[in-house]
């Protein structure tokens, strides 16, 4: 990773950008391990044929198909040479269940799937016959099915639907939907019952050109708002600051009306205090809502320097995309490795891990938690290193031709432990709760109200407990990018500065997160009404609601992961704000950092209480010059 190590610092030093060295090593060398033991999982199932016999199929013996087998101990008709013989073939392929993953079927690798439908033994004599497909089991002979007494047993039962192969796992697949009744009963039933889910599928295709090119616009619609936002933030903020007190004075005001005629003391005084104390909060945080406006202006001009920011979200998705399949893939793998073991049940022979090999599963799924929560965490350390790098490089000008990138390889060569050692914290909390979660379902219907609500109450407070750490955790990124120290240096850090400022810190969450969902609803109901007037040409009502829909779920998705990006910009640029204003005051080597947006409102808040004096029009046309400058003087003038 560039370095072998690095000693902390005794003195904490606020040295924004000026050092690097490694961090949290042991953790990045703990996570290299863990990746480790995940590939040879994969490495294991492909060496002991288990991906062979997902991609391939294996029969009720144990033979894989489509090649030559050796001879399982124990299990009779194993060990074929099965080469000519490439298909899967269920003698009973509508007796599947796939909600318990049970095949209760038995299966025989065949060389022809049969593409007709075969009603009597006659027919299953003919097609052996004339395809050299054999369909009963390989100890009975073709010619003689009509009249074996083993043909009931061991032969498929009839009639035999007509099938074709999967395109790479080579097994025969019943082209009737109806075969499949067994588990999916309410789907077969809806299907028969009317033509609605062949209407609506129709419109999805019929529509399939509009329908992405409202993805498109959702796309670019988001895009758009978050360089946009730091416009109307102002609007959106005070607006609902009106609507909260307008609405708890008009809802205090019906009470008291109310209680001239009925008995709604009780309820008239609740309102009326906290309607007080709503009033007194918005005055007392007035200041910092303007500060919360303030950022979402600089997060604006952070797009506009750094336009590739807008791409995180398509990198996150593609690398957790890629490695969602990947964990897909080997656990599918999974499924068919291990000892042939002969099910009790069914007198099948299936494929089971025993032992200490059946921990392997539980490895392969903290591994999905993990690696997962790691790719979103490099998301946050990348993000902030890029608004770290812009902050704290006063003229803009002369920022790196490529500073995400350069975010990127400094995550790379020096960070990658401290976002593992991040991922981890957050994964102990997750499976905790996944666990309580999966037992709830389990139990649901059987355990008592108490139990119910124990349960739930867990759930709820790991939920928020997780919250809470992912918020500190972003924050500790942060510090990381800005002064190279280990996770837990910078969560404490991170940690006293966020309490310093607490009062701030619910301004810009509460109002900036509601701003923030203001956005993403506007964006869904701008893409919407453009899908009502594109689709409207559509006659029947049915045939145009579910690719509205679709265009409304992507449309929020989109929308989601682009203004959470833009979410960490601010808690990023704030996080700098506050250590540039605790560290610095504009004298001779403690000089700003920080935007003339945000200087304004510094000066504002700070030094004048909220109220400019008649120094600032002489004063403030020196922000357009030097920042810190500014500060020099306004700092004196409002001070005399």
């Amino acid at each position: 990773m560039g370095c072998c190590g690095s000693t902390e610092r005794t003195k904490r030093e606020w040295k924004p950008l000026e050092d690097r060295s490694c961090t949290d090593l042991p953790w990045f060398l703990l996570f290299t391990v863990f990746c480790v033991g995940m590939g040879s999982i994969c490495g294991f199932t492909i060496a002991t044929g288990g991906a062979g016999r997902l991609v391939f199929g294996y029969d009720s013996y144990g033979n894989t198909c489509g090649q030559r087998n050796e001879q399982i101990e124990g299990v009779r008709l194993s060990g074929l040479d099965q080469t000519d013989k490439k298909y899967v073939f269920f003698l009973d392929p509508c007796n599947i269940d796939i909600v318990e993953r049970k095949i209760k079927s038995m299966a025989l690798c065949v060389s022809l799937c049969p593409d007709e439908e075969l009603k009597t033994y006659q027919d299953l004599k003919r097609f052996a016959m004339h395809n050299g497909s054999e369909l009963c089991s390989y100890e009975l002979a073709g010619h003689k099915y009509p009249g074996l007494p083993e043909r009931f047993d061991k032969c498929p039962k009839l009639p035999v639907p007509p099938s074709k192969s999967l395109p790479v796992f080579n097994r025969c697949t019943p082209v009737d939907i109806s075969c499949y009744a067994k588990f999916a009963e309410a789907v077969v039933m809806f299907v028969s019952d009317n033509s609605v889910l062949h209407r609506l599928i129709g419109g999805v295709m019929a529509s399939k050109e509009i329908i992405v090119g409202l993805c498109l616009l959702a796309l670019v619609l988001s895009m758009i708002l978050m360089v946009i936002i730091r416009y109307i933030s102002a609007v959106l903020v005070w607006i609902l600051t009106a609507m909260v007190v307008l609405g708890s004075l008009a809802g205090t005001s019906i009470l008291w009306w109310m209680y001239i005629d009925h008995v709604l003391l009780v309820y008239a005084i609740a309102a009326t205090v906290f309607t007080v104390i709503l009033l007194l909060l918005m005055l007392f945080m007035r200041k910092r809502v303007a500060l919360t406006i303030a950022l979402f202006h600089v997060a604006g001009k952070v797009f506009i320097h750094l336009p590739l920011l807008t791409l995180q979200p398509f990198c996150t998705f593609l690398a957790l995309l890629l490695f969602w399949m990947y964990w897909g893939l080997v656990l599918l793998f999974l499924g068919t490795t291990g000892n042939p073991v002969q099910n009790e049940e069914t007198g099948l022979t299936e494929f089971r891990l025993t032992g200490p090999l059946q921990y392997m599963t539980w490895y392969h799924a903290v591994g999905l938690i993990w690696i997962s929560e790691f790719i979103l965490a490099c998301q946050q350390m990348t993000v902030a290193g890029a608004v770290v790098t812009y902050y704290y490089t006063r003229d803009k000008t002369r920022l790196p031709v490529t500073p995400i990138l350069s975010s990127v390889l400094r995550l790379m060569r020096y960070h990658l432990g401290t976002v593992a050692k991040g991922s981890f914290i957050i994964t102990l909390v997750k499976i905790p709760r996944l666990f309580l979660m999966y037992v709830h379902n389990q139990l649901k219907g059987k355990e008592n109200a108490c139990a119910r609500c124990m349960l739930k109450t867990c759930i709820c407070c790991l939920w928020c407990l997780e919250k809470c750490l992912n918020y500190l955790n972003q924050n500790a990124y942060a510090a990381t990018a800005i002064n190279s120290t280990s996770f837990c240096t910078s969560a404490r850090d991170a940690f006293v500065i966020l309490v310093e400022n607490a009062l701030r810190v619910a301004a810009i969450n509460a109002v900036g997160d509601f701003v923030l969902f203001l956005g993403k609803i506007l964006i869904v109901t701008s893409t919407a009404f453009a899908g009502v007037l594109l689709l409207n040409y559509q006659r029947d009502y049915a045939e145009w609601v579910l690719p509205l829909i679709i265009v409304c779920l992507f449309a929020f998705l989109v929308a989601h992961c682009f203004l959470s990006i833009f979410e960490i910009v601010v808690d990023v640029l704030f996080l700098c704000f506050a250590i540039d204003t605790k560290y610095n005051d504009g004298t001779p080597g403690k000089e700003f950092y920080m935007d003339k947006a945000l200087m304004v409102i510094y000066v504002k808040i700070w030094y004048t209480g909220g109220i400019l004096l008649k120094w600032e029009i002489k004063c403030v046309s020196i922000l357009d010059k030097n920042i810190n400058a500014t500060c020099k003087v306004l700092v004196p003038c409002f001070m005399s």
